[in-house]
């Protein structure tokens, strides 16, 4: 099977350093994988590069193909019609990715009207309402007819969070690309989201290229791992046989540092 996302021997770099060196991995239609690593590892940076989302300080080499076309080097009008299509990104900190002056059914009504008239359909006022509401079924959220005219400020994290997502499912991507998208949360919404995660991606069949450094909400939620370190993989492989049965040094480390905490979680309990 073709991979739908495959990054071959990928750099960054800035006039001043090397960001990523050399990373290499692919992703099949359908497969949930996982980026892990500390802060400033390069785990979002990779991301932005599959998206042709990179600030224009940072060249990229090598290649990435995005369901068959190429990334880098593409036009930007080429790039456009890949995302949403191709792959949707839900990011950290939705307070900062939603936009503070519209209202949250007219934030999700763009993309919906957009992935209309990719369908060939008129988005009618109508139709497009229907899609909102359904979307905003999918992703569990409570009072959907308050939701629609409220501000982000307005609503809670995890709220925001699920309209991020029922956005990024309106274009109906091949890929969702999830950038710590639990770390702004509070542990019980953590868990809500990453079991709305799992069940979206099941239910409608997406691949998922999920980034954290959180080691057991990425093993709830991916099948194949890529640990990265300072803008290098580390170790690639089965999440169950990596998080379990970690063979490099860096990686043992951040699994014995999430079991200790685990641990002072329990023993606070």
């Amino acid at each position: 099977m073709a991979a739908l996302l495959d990054v071959r021997n990928l750099s960054l770099a800035t006039a001043g350093a090397r960001l990523i060196h050399d990373l290499s991995f692919a992703i099949a239609p359908g497969e949930r994988f996982g980026l892990i690593g500390e802060s400033g590892s390069g785990k979002s940076l990779t991301a932005l590069a599959a998206t042709g989302l990179l600030p224009r300080a940072i060249a990229a080499e090598g290649r990435i193909t995005l369901a068959g076309t190429e990334v880098i080097g593409a036009p930007e009008r080429r790039l456009a019609g890949l995302r949403g299509a191709a792959v949707a990104t839900v990011f950290q900190e939705p307070l900062t990715a939603l936009n503070p002056l519209m209202p949250l059914g007219r934030q999700i009504a763009g993309p919906v009207r957009r992935r209309l008239r990719r369908e060939g359909r008129t988005p009618t006022r109508a139709a497009v309402a229907e899609e909102v509401r359904a979307l905003l079924d999918q992703v569990r959220l409570p009072e959907p007819e308050r939701l629609l005219d409220a501000y982000p400020h307005e609503v809670s994290g995890g709220q925001r969070q699920r309209v991020a997502i029922a956005m990024a499912l309106a274009c109906r991507p091949q890929l969702l690309i999830a950038d710590e998208p639990t770390t702004a949360l509070d542990v019980t919404t953590q868990a809500e989201i990453v079991a709305l995660i799992r069940a979206l991606v099941a239910e409608q069949n997406i691949a998922l290229l999920f980034i954290s450094h959180d080691l057991p909400v990425v093993g709830q939620l991916t099948e194949r791992v890529m640990v990265i370190r300072h803008g290098r993989a580390v170790e690639t492989g089965p999440a169950a046989e990596v998080l379990s049965r970690p063979r490099e040094a860096y990686t043992q480390d951040l699994v014995a540092a999430a079991r200790r905490f685990d641990k002072a979680l329990e023993g606070r309990g």
